[in-house]
Order: structure tokens, then sequence, then C-alpha cells
């Protein structure tokens, strides 16, 4: 690109980035490797940013957030860039349908409907609403349009949530516990006969303990990749502890590893303040 080329004095702003993402697919002075994605091509990465975001908002890193929040604005324009081509939208048009979408589902705030509900009733009237909209385009069953691509974990969430809203659901979290353990005895089961259904069996009790979390207020994804930063800090310090004796963790005992990642256990409890997941 020409360094007169007027898009280096527009300001910064919708308005650029969508004039860039427009240069950049371009079918004959654009980039190659952008002109040659599509939809499919570009989901995985929007997925990516997405989890980035979290990443930045979990690490209170408020600089990398600004840019990641970027990045995923970008994988937006890029979409709507794509979908301009097909004529099937473009970025006008996703602005405007969502704008619609939230006055819409907002009353409270943008028509004549009274503020004084709690948060809670507030989330009641927004799930009443996509209800009502879900009805409107054609989804008629309970559980449908919860996108297949969403986590494994969080669409557990969703379609139990879906469930519990029409009373599906169990009264209490003791009997959620209860099939945690017929879960655990189905998988042994399952494991001493050596057969095909382990795989089956171990999403059952998997799905039960999502089952547990959502009773007990626990979003399930944040726990797992607390356990995961856990299991990260943890044996870093397990790595610490042997190279301060010149050894690496494939030249060490199992023993070794698992009296350092204990000792180091024990030091994280016993630091007040510090906060602690489970093992």
């Amino acid at each position: 690109m020409a360094e007169n080329d007027p898009i280096h004095d527009m300001p910064a702003g919708i308005l650029k980035l969508t004039e860039i993402m427009r240069r950049l697919r371009e079918s004959e002075t654009g980039c190659p490797w952008d002109i040659e994605q599509d939809f499919a091509s570009i989901a995985p990465y929007t997925i990516e940013e997405a989890y980035e975001v979290a990443d930045a908002i979990d690490h209170e890193t408020w600089d990398d957030l600004e840019g990641e929040l970027g990045d995923l604005l970008l994988q937006v324009v890029y979409h709507c860039q794509m979908g301009s081509e097909a004529g099937h939208f473009d970025f006008a048009s996703v602005t405007r349908r969502i704008c619609a979408k939230m006055i819409a589902r907002h009353p409270h705030v943008f028509g004549s409907d009274s503020r004084d509900k709690s948060a809670s009733e507030q989330a009641r009237d927004w799930e009443t609403a996509k209800a009502a909209e879900r009805t409107a385009s054609g989804e008629t069953r309970t559980l449908d349009g919860i996108a297949r691509g969403l986590p494994a974990l969080l669409r557990a969430m969703k379609l139990q949530k879906r469930l519990a809203a029409v009373g599906f659901d169990w009264r209490d979290s003791r009997l959620v516990l209860e099939k945690i353990t017929e879960e655990v005895a189905e998988l042994n089961e399952a494991f001493r006969a050596a057969n095909d259904g382990i795989e089956e069996e171990f999403g059952d009790l998997l799905f039960a303990l999502v089952n547990l979390a959502r009773h007990w207020g626990i979003d399930p994804e944040a726990a797992l990749r607390h356990a995961n930063a856990k299991v990260e800090r943890r044996f870093a310090s397990v790595e610490d502890g042997l190279a301060a004796n010149g050894r690496l963790p494939a030249e060490a005992t199992l023993a070794e590893m698992d009296g350092l990642w204990e000792a180091i256990k024990l030091e994280e409890k016993s630091q007040p303040g510090r906060p602690e997941h489970g093992n």
C-alpha cells in the first residue's frame, strides 16, 4: 500500500477498520491469504480470539485486553466483509440487527416497562423474550437453537438451564451428588468389562458434574481453567526444585516429583489469602 494512500490519514475507528478489511479482500490488489479465506476457515480464529479476551480478563491484564478486543472486533469485521461480498449481510445490517434486539429486550430501559425489578427477574424476562424469538423463528423444541460448536462444558450448562426452565431438573444438589456416585459406579463397571461403553459413561459423568456446578453456582469452564493454571504453577515449582539439584523432570522419579508437588501444595495452603482450588 502506498504511503500516500488516504487510508493512512483516516482517523482510527470502525470506518477505517472496515475499509482496511475491504482492501485486504480485494481480488486484484488485496492480500492473497485474506482473499482465500471463507467463513469456515476464519471461524476457528474467531473462537480463539474470544478465548484470548477471556484470558486477558482472567489475568486482569488490561493493556492486553485492549489489544485482544481489537483482534476480536477484526473477526467481526472479517465476517461482515465476507457476508457483504456474498450478498448476505454487511456491518451496517449486523449492527442494525443487534441494536433492534437490545432495544426490544430492554423495555425497562428503552420502553415503558418498570425498572423496579431485581436482576434475577430481569434475567427471567430476558429468557422469556429469547424463547419468544425462538418460537417466532420456527424453533419449537425446548433445546432448539443451542449452538453445537460451543465448548462441550458450556453447551452442557446451556442444555441443563434450558431443561431446568421447563421443570426438568433435580430438586436439590444432594440428588445430583447421588447421580454422580451412580455414574462413577457405571464408569467403573464399564472399565472392568473393557467394553465400548467407557467413553459414553465418562461423558455421562462429566454431564452430571456440570449439573452439580450449575446447582452450586460454579462456572465449570472457570473451575477447569483455575485447575489448569494451578497445575502449571505447581509443576513449574517442581521443575525449579529439580533444577536446584541440576536435574530435569525426565531424569527424576515419580516419587521425587510427587514429593515436591506435595510440599508445594502444603506451602500454598499455609499462605494466607492465596486462592486454593481443590487438590
